[in-house]
């Protein structure tokens, strides 16, 4: 069986152009070879409409990720049974270099989702691939394998995005990402927003509040149809984690934001996590036991970068002094509160113990570094939420990296829908403190810093001496490239996210040079 793009694609074709234009191709021909039953099946509407997507890059292999749903904003408008999907990888764009083949199920439990676990592949090389059910083919994806753990490698390239809010503005900054040359996305949370339709914006969500398992995943499906994002999945491997409103805005661990049972916040929690992972390239060891659901993990690329991606919101305590932007109470600095967990904490300690990596990357959600909004050393005004209201947590890691010394490890942050670039410190309140590290932060895609809250955290930068970079009024994406000697984060941004033709340019950029912790701007 060959599946080919029926010639539309030249030696000359421009990456947008091809991701943009073949999410919507539906008459691309096809070789079938023996398919009986298979070929005479009828969709109502394309079955692949949300397009495809990669993810959890290893060295022999990658995750393919498809779902059938000709209705996607309606419950995907697949029938109540299991479908056979055909699906291959090849050499090539144009598919005519087949290495691997094979047939999967997707099955109305995981609504006609398909997470393709492909091994045998060879490491640190490009790979396209596509799927076909009946007479349909989908959209031809790209993907990447990782380098082999202990070989050495002279350079790396990824970026890293977070919070998307689909009503807040266009994912024009993901048309600009696609043009890139990158190895791989990283994604740090706020995929998908729980709220109800909002004014205001360019578009809006289609219905209230998400709370069933029928609304998780139609919500998903609605973010899934951005021509952009898709493009963004088809282009690269993505590695993603979640943070709150994949859920419910700031909810830690079983408990909600607002007034809801802790029975009935279980169950919305394990309709969240299902949906999340029927629309995520995630390999089956993620797959939800009902409220749980392993998404902590690591990745290696050579003797150059290693991944440590978290969770901090499946197994935290709850935020401190009723959550919110204010003077930290005494709770904040409780030893058993957690961001992550004692075993996971574990996890992350004895992973960087062990690395043999040059750049140790901690992709998790909210800010680590501490920040004082107060522009008053005497008040002192912190956001709850983030590693400022887990004082003691934030200690050990830091001491950790201290006492231990993994090499150049470096934080990479969302959540904030701002640009920040921080020094890690011991002490954050001594300026002359060892610095053990170096955090950044990036903007949002899409989703809102308040304008009003620019000033105030402007005029407070100069009692945080440890901050040496922030931006609020911009949307984009962290791109960063690796070479043993150096790390560099370019700050991407666009000009709008309410122009779907926006431009974009580089803000700022920052590096840290093997083996001095801490930031520099370029």
């Amino acid at each position: 069986m060959e599946l080919k793009n029926c010639g539309l694609l030249s030696n000359q074709y421009r990456r947008r152009s091809f991701l943009l234009g073949a999410a919507f191709l539906t008459g691309l021909a096809v070789t079938s070879q023996g398919l009986p039953a298979l070929a005479k099946s009828r969709f109502s509407d394309y079955p692949f409409s949300l397009g495809v997507a990669s993810g959890d890059p290893l060295p022999d292999g990658v995750v393919l990720w498809t779902r059938l749903a000709p209705a996607p904003l309606f419950g995907g408008g697949m029938p109540l049974r299991n479908v056979v999907v055909q699906w291959q990888i090849a050499l090539d764009e144009n598919m005519k270099k087949v290495v691997q083949r094979g047939k999967t199920l997707a099955t109305p439990e995981l609504a006609h989702s398909v997470h393709v676990d492909v091994r045998g592949l060879e490491p640190d090389r490009w790979y396209w691939y596509q799927f076909k059910v009946g007479n349909e083919v989908s959209p031809i994806g790209r993907t990447r394998t990782a380098s082999t753990f202990h070989s050495s490698i002279k350079q790396l390239n990824f970026a890293f995005v977070s919070c998307q809010d689909w009503q807040n503005g266009y994912y024009t900054a993901y048309q600009h990402l696609i043009d890139e040359e990158l190895d791989l996305v990283v994604h740090l949370g706020d995929y998908i927003y729980e709220y109800g339709p909002q004014s205001g914006g360019p578009r809006q969500h289609n219905s209230p509040e998400i709370v069933t398992l029928a609304d998780y995943r139609n919500r998903h499906a609605l973010y899934k149809t951005d021509p952009n994002l898709q493009a963004a999945h088809a282009a690269f491997p993505w590695i993603v984690t979640w943070d709150d409103h994949e859920v419910d805005n700031n909810y830690a661990n079983l408990i909600p934001e607002d007034d809801q049972s802790q029975q009935a916040f279980v169950a919305r929690r394990a309709n969240a996590y299902q949906a999340y992972y029927e629309h995520m390239p995630l390999r089956q060891s993620s797959l939800p036991q009902g409220a749980n659901m392993q998404l902590y993990r690591r990745f290696t690329y050579g003797d150059l970068a290693e991944f440590s991606v978290l969770d901090t919101r499946q197994y935290r305590t709850d935020q401190p002094c009723d959550d919110g932007l204010k003077p930290r109470c005494d709770q904040a600095s409780d030893v058993n509160a957690t961001m992550t967990g004692s075993e996971q904490e574990q996890w992350l300690f004895k992973g960087l113990d062990k690395s043999r990596s040059r750049w140790n990357v901690i992709a998790q959600q909210t800010m680590l570094a501490e920040y004082d909004f107060s522009a008053s050393p005497d008040i002192g005004v912190f956001n709850v939420d983030q590693w400022d209201g887990y004082v003691a947590a934030r200690n050990r890691l830091l001491s950790f990296l201290n006492q231990r010394q993994p090499s150049n490890p470096v934080v990479i942050t969302g959540d904030i829908h701002s640009s920040w670039v921080h020094d890690l410190k011991i002490d954050f309140s001594k300026p002359t403190s060892a610095t053990v590290g170096t955090e950044f932060v990036g903007t949002s895609i899409s989703s809102d810093f308040p304008s009003q809250f620019i000033p105030p955290v402007e005029a407070a930068l100069s009692d945080n001496p440890h901050t040496k970079f922030f931006d609020g009024a911009f949307r984009g994406y962290v791109r960063c490239h690796l070479t043993t000697e150096r790390w560099q984060s370019d700050y991407r941004v666009v000009s709008s996210i309410t122009d779907s033709n926006a431009s974009i340019r580089t803000l700022a950029s920052f590096a840290v040079q093997n083996g001095q912790p801490g930031a520099y701007r370029m």
